[in-house]
């Protein structure tokens, strides 16, 4: 979203912002879909999210804006826009509810679908991260009219974060960030840490926490060579991420890992580090050959990828030239600028006819 914002501002619009946060974690969210007996305190919640919402809206003014762009997990929030604004509406429905129940195994998954088509059908644009999720979710002739896919991109901060240059003449630093779950296969992660050891020297530093956490640290066991950090503030993410040159991207082999390109391909690749992924075609298609690729769920090539980068300095950096090069070329506010005019110029095209033609 906020690579969205910035690709906006940097076309000369003008950026309103009517926010309201509703302070319920993923893994609190994960929690309801799992009981959903529990979700009357957070429905209240939204609700009363709702209202604040709604009373900034009225003061922004419903004729106002041109378009109003709804963001990440917005799929509700589309509808109360098109209430509260007589603008045409862009979904950005990059991560879709019935893709996150199917890659956690979550009940309610047929609802959550539901949810999500509704949304798309309320929106004038429907913005996908790539052409697999904009297949899966554009299940009607209309749906596909108002689809577009941009890349997620990355903001501007990791393309100027200053972490300091690793160490050339020591051992290879290897970063992952993430909230370990299936579709990052941090478990694969794992395995190949304890067959990297005895080949080659090299630091890991694992950001985040969540659902498979402790079966990672159970797997890697004690290894000083092992860094972990429960998370960071953005800006401090990407100082971390820039000091290392390695960025581990996803290894699962969910069908949602089979689609997605996660936002750490993106941002490893503007902070000017390696980018070790699995080898799918969504990820292949933005990454081209700017990416280092293993089979998705395959901890021995994971190994070999890391061992042949510890090994050979010019190999290195060869491939984090290639990584950030690809980033400044396509992944930066700047370089998705044409592509988020498209999706302005079409949400302002049908949202006339939808809501202006009567």
């Amino acid at each position: 979203m906020k690579v969205l914002v910035e690709a906006m501002e940097g076309l000369g619009h003008r950026v309103v912002k009517c926010n309201e946060p509703l302070r319920v974690s993923t893994a609190e969210r994960v929690r309801l879909v799992r009981r959903p007996w529990l979700a009357g305190p957070v429905l209240l919640q939204l609700l009363k999210v709702w209202w604040r919402l709604a009373r900034r809206a009225r003061r922004i003014g419903r004729e106002t804006p041109d378009v109003v762009l709804v963001g990440y997990l917005g799929v509700l929030d589309v509808h109360l826009a098109r209430c509260c604004f007589a603008a045409p509406v862009i979904l950005d429905n990059m991560a879709p509810l019935g893709g996150i129940a199917e890659d956690r195994d979550l009940p309610l998954g047929g609802l959550l679908r539901v949810i999500d088509r509704v949304a798309s059908a309320a929106s004038s644009v429907v913005v996908w991260d790539t052409e697999a999720h904009r297949i899966l979710g554009s299940t009607t002739a209309k749906a596909t009219e108002k689809a577009l896919v941009v890349h997620v991109g990355a903001p501007d901060e990791w393309f100027h974060s200053d972490g300091g240059a690793p160490d050339p003449t020591g051992p290879l630093e290897v970063c992952f960030f993430g909230l370990y779950t299936p579709l990052q296969g941090t478990t694969v992660i794992a395995e190949a840490i304890r067959r990297v050891d005895a080949r080659a020297a090299v630091t890991w530093t694992l950001i985040g926490d969540g659902q498979q956490r402790a079966l990672v640290e159970e797997t890697v066991g004690p290894n000083p060579s092992v860094r972990w950090v429960d998370w960071l503030e953005p800006e401090a993410l990407a100082r971390t991420v820039a000091a290392h040159d390695v960025c581990l991207g996803i290894f699962g082999t969910t069908p949602k890992a089979m689609r997605v390109v996660p936002n750490k391909v993106y941002q490893g690749a503007a902070a000017g580090c390696a980018v070790v992924t699995s080898g799918t075609e969504s990820q292949r298609a933005v990454l081209g050959g700017a990416g280092i690729y293993v089979p998705a769920g395959d901890a021995e090539a994971l190994a070999d990828a890391i061992v042949a980068l510890a090994s050979d300095p010019e190999y290195l950096e060869e491939r984090r030239s290639a990584a950030r090069s690809r980033a400044l070329e396509a992944f930066s506010p700047e370089a998705l600028r044409d592509q988020i005019g498209e999706a302005l110029r079409a949400a302002s095209l049908r949202g006339r006819h939808r809501y202006w033609g009567h």
